[in-house]
């Protein structure tokens, strides 16, 4: 009977253990998607920020594979 009683009150202390465990974590994950939903990534920059490329307009007479050629080249 006593060993039942211990194997029991192991197992409500694992528990507890896992239930805590598993709070901290969600409150964690709630606390940094708090932090970073205020966060602007697509604001314009400030200050003395450059702009780093500028788009080339292509004609309207390019062909299927100068748009290719460009693409190969680029990335864009």
């Amino acid at each position: 009977m006593r060993k039942g009683i211990v194997l029991v009150w192991d197992t409500v202390k694992v528990f507890g253990l896992f239930t805590i465990c598993t709070l901290l974590f969600y409150y964690g994950l709630l606390w940094v998607n708090q932090e970073y939903q205020n966060y602007h990534r697509y604001d314009e920059p400030q200050g003395k920020a450059v702009k780093v490329i500028q788009m080339e307009t292509t004609d309207a007479g390019s062909t299927w594979g100068d748009r290719l050629q460009y693409f190969l080249r680029n990335g864009e």
